[in-house]
């Protein structure tokens, strides 16, 4: 199972990966406006890079529900900086970018990012198809009902687990439809994304059923800290490093994370246990 971006070819079978979470937003929903600085977010991004991230997943526009647009304009001036700044100073660390629009990732690229991450699965800009195939960059597939604006207003499936599988299957044959090789997909069945609390835990029951049919795409998913774990978010890091281990055992090889040496050090000790280390 590997996950081939601009930079490298990441390995995935016997190893997952840690992407840690840098909102250089005002407004996410736990560590809004902490980030929002250039200088800030890189001294948070060498803290993670030190504690063993293996991405950096950097985000100029809150995706949390309820979260208004923001133009272009303002996610450049957001993202941008921080980008060329982190890969100024690390040729290493791959970086990603968490947009859904096509000129945000293709700046993002330019300087220096190596993943795609987009909630809309390729959706959200017409022109993002073309230039996620041309980028060269891994893209990450994300299953979504709705906007952030309005995606929690009454989530309804018939069968959540059977949906979110048939729409991440058609989201990779359109990927591939648009010059993109396969090697260069993950899926995430968006915890959190227009789903109940419900909705979510069925789909972390069973996560390897979202791949039945592409069992060679790995699977990312973004548990942590959310509104479905118990307490405030200041109180949802254990159960955030309890579901890391749990889905790693269950087959998740890419886990997006706020805390990354307590999640790295539960996926080090799961895959040690599973014979993987």
């Amino acid at each position: 199972m590997i996950w081939k971006t601009r930079r490298r070819t990441l390995d995935l079978t016997r190893h997952g990966a840690v992407m840690g979470i840098l909102n250089v937003t005002p407004d996410s929903f736990f560590d809004g406006g902490r980030f929002a600085q250039v200088d800030d977010a890189v001294q948070q991004a060498r803290a993670m890079i030190r504690e063993g991230a293996d991405i950096i997943d950097i985000g100029g526009e809150s995706t949390r529900p309820g979260a208004e647009s923001i133009s272009a304009d303002e996610e450049l001036s957001r993202a941008i900086p921080v980008i060329r700044r982190l890969r100024a100073e690390s040729t290493e660390v791959l970086i990603s970018i968490d947009t859904s629009k096509a000129s945000i990732a293709s700046a993002a690229v330019e300087a220096g990012a190596d993943i795609i991450n987009d909630v809309t699965a390729l959706r959200g800009d017409a022109a993002m198809p073309t230039l996620a195939a041309s980028s060269g960059a891994a893209i990450c597939l994300m299953h979504m009902r709705g906007t952030p604006r309005d995606m929690q207003k009454n989530p309804h499936y018939e069968n959540v687990v059977t949906e979110v599988r048939e729409f991440l299957e058609e989201r990779v044959e359109a990927a591939l439809s648009a010059g993109i090789a396969r090697e260069r997909l993950a899926i995430d069945p968006g915890i959190g994304f227009g789903k109940t609390a419900e909705h979510n835990l069925e789909l972390l029951r069973d996560p390897a059923a979202l791949t039945s049919k592409m069992p060679d795409r790995p699977i990312l998913i973004g548990v942590s800290r959310k509104s479905f774990l118990a307490g405030s978010a200041d109180d949802r890091l254990w159960p955030t490093v309890a579901l890391t281990s749990l889905l790693r055992g269950r087959g998740v090889r890419i886990f997006r994370v706020h805390d990354v040496r307590p999640n790295r050090e539960a996926l080090r000790m799961t895959e040690a246990i599973l014979g993987d280390s």
